[in-house]
């Protein structure tokens, strides 16, 4: 494992612009995902990370478990214009992340709902998979990642953020963060499985991927990685 990355989370001013997409067409309509995004993009160099490890190629990306699209955002705002198509398992988020897209006017951006766990998209260039391996059983994360490896075309990379698992003071309060996430209704599945570093490495190896693991947790609490994988 490497040291820590020079990746920091997004400036004030940044993370405003992009989290106004996000905000109710009225006044007095619901903030509560422009507060979140705003705070998301400010504290976790989750985005900044995800953005260094793509930034260069032209390969279209797919986003697995997209959320509310905050990756598509990130890309137009730093000015890679890769195609972008977000899928998640929540539709109530989807329809939150094309509605967003549509107010910020971002183009080639793409959004639809899908079970990772059950189904696999056709797809040639980047993916991305972030913070959603922890959400799926340890046989579905490798099929996944065998399915993603598949992917990956031209100099397309494989970006993958995700807790890793281990006995740290960090790593005990992810697995309380992942519940607590589950307990409040912004994730619909709760963790059940969180890979270690060696068995992904190899995984990824098997796949024919040469890839590079780094923490990225930045100023928070979380025992959060960044891995960065390609083809020889």
């Amino acid at each position: 494992m490497s040291a820590a990355p020079g990746t920091a989370a997004f400036p004030a001013h940044d993370a405003r612009a992009i989290a106004q997409a996000f905000a109710p067409d009225r006044p007095w309509g619901n903030r509560g995902d422009y507060w979140y995004v705003r705070c998301k993009l400010r504290s976790d160099p989750l985005y900044a990370g995800a953005l260094d490890a793509l930034r260069g190629s032209r390969a279209p990306v797919l986003d697995l478990g997209c959320g509310l699209g905050l990756l598509a955002h990130a890309l137009r705002h730093d000015g890679q214009p890769q195609p972008y198509r977000g899928l998640d398992n929540d539709a109530g988020k989807v329809a939150r992340a094309r509605a967003a897209a549509g107010r910020a006017g971002l183009a080639a951006c793409t959004f639809a709902s899908l079970d990772l766990a059950t189904a696999a998209p056709e797809h040639r260039g980047s993916v991305a998979i972030l913070d959603v391996l922890q959400y799926l059983p340890a046989a579905a994360q490798t099929a996944l990642l065998e399915r993603a490896a598949g992917m990956l075309d031209g100099d397309g990379r494989l970006v993958l953020r995700m807790t890793l698992a281990d006995a740290s003071h960090r790593g005990r309060f992810s697995r309380l963060g992942d519940l607590a996430g589950h307990w409040v209704g912004w994730m619909q599945a709760r963790p059940r499985h969180y890979p270690d570093a060696a068995s992904l490495q190899a995984h990824l190896q098997q796949a024919g991927l040469h890839s590079r693991l780094m923490p990225l947790y930045g100023a928070t609490p979380f025992n959060n990685w960044l891995l960065v994988a390609h083809r020889a």
